[in-house]
């Protein structure tokens, strides 16, 4: 369905239709939604046993009611929810209103990748459709856009003669850049750089972006990996949500922070203007996901869910986190001393 282009000031990605439900899908989800007894299963091509449940090898049933069926098309909805509370917060007004539409995705990749595409699809074709990254960004980020053939620029990060963040470049940079661009920011630990903003310099990037009707997405690959603190590592995420953006979309991983590099579990949020406004985005999230992937993998996102719904797991994971991201920056204290000691032509601070 052709999408018109956005006339100025209206809102980011506010036409964006409501997709038609995958039949296949759809009507799996009617069966489990009906409360008939004597119902049977016609929709997706899954053996069954007498009792109606999937059918796995033995050797890799250990619990009866942990089964290796496919998984709804945007995910497990656990998983999804105790995600959303990671990153916007339990107390979330945004979740409670159903503005959030979120999609379980193969770590932050596959998050970036679908978010990619589905701004590729929807954004109108005019000067705006162009997505920026850091300089330097991260190197993975403009491999991504160009598969997908997406215009590509740059926006000033780092200082390289005073090694730090060039924060009024950056600022001056968002009053002159495209009005409705995307920015693609990191939420922190910025890789390569490991140089973040501060919450004082957040705060002015988001209200510039906010003047210049630009779009947020954040790249959120170390939240409580960067300072050790979950929350800490949301607070730009946040912020820009509490700001009242058209649309602030977030890759999240829980490669590094949860150590499942290899399982690939990650999630594509998209916090919209409204619930119907999620909606529509979601149905067409799902939509890019079927041809995609089809359905995300069950194991990752189980392990996640117990992690964050388990009292005792989340609190030894929080431990967890402080333990590794105090030892990375002992590291770091622990290198720059040496490099000082052996009088390293530089400036380490």
């Amino acid at each position: 369905m052709e999408l018109t282009n956005l006339q100025h000031g209206s809102k980011h990605l506010s036409t964006v239709p409501q997709a038609p439900e995958d039949l296949m899908f759809g009507l799996s989800a009617a069966y489990r939604n009906d409360t008939y007894p004597h119902k049977v299963d016609l929709g997706v091509g899954a053996y069954r046993d007498q009792a109606g449940r999937p059918w796995a090898d033995r050797r890799l049933r250990d619990d009866p009611d942990l089964n290796h069926e496919y998984q709804p098309i945007a995910g497990m909805s656990d998983y999804l929810a105790a995600s959303q509370r990671l990153v916007f917060g339990s107390h979330s007004r945004e979740i409670e209103s159903k503005q959030i539409a979120s999609l379980q995705t193969l770590s932050g990749t596959g998050a970036l990748h679908l978010g990619f595409l589905f701004l590729q699809r929807f954004l109108p074709d005019q000067p705006s459709k162009r997505v920026f990254v850091s300089t330097p960004p991260y190197a993975n980020h403009l491999p991504i856009l160009r598969h997908l053939s997406l215009p590509t620029g740059f926006y000033p990060y780092y200082d390289a003669q005073s090694k730090s963040l060039d924060v009024e470049g950056l600022l001056s940079w968002i009053n002159t850049a495209t009005e409705g661009c995307v920015i693609l920011l990191q939420a922190g630990g910025h890789n390569p750089t490991g140089i973040d903003p501060s919450p004082v310099q957040w705060k002015k990037i988001a209200e510039a972006m906010k003047t210049r009707h630009q779009i947020p997405f954040f790249d959120s690959a170390y939240q409580g990996f960067a300072t050790g603190d979950l929350d800490n590592d949301a607070y730009a995420i946040r912020l820009f949500v509490q700001q009242g953006f058209d649309v602030v979309m977030v890759a999240q991983s829980y490669a590094k922070n949860m150590g499942l590099y290899g399982e690939r579990a990650g999630c594509l949020h998209v916090v919209a203007s409204d619930s119907n406004h999620a909606e529509r985005i979601s149905s067409q999230l799902k939509s890019l996901q079927r041809v995609e992937i089809s359905t995300p993998p069950a194991y990752s996102a189980r392990l996640v869910t117990l992690i964050l719904q388990e009292h005792t797991l989340f609190v030894q994971w929080q431990k967890d986190l402080q333990t590794m991201s105090s030892r990375i920056h002992q590291m770091r204290h622990r290198l720059r001393d040496l490099l000082e000691d052996e009088a390293t032509p530089a400036r380490w601070s």
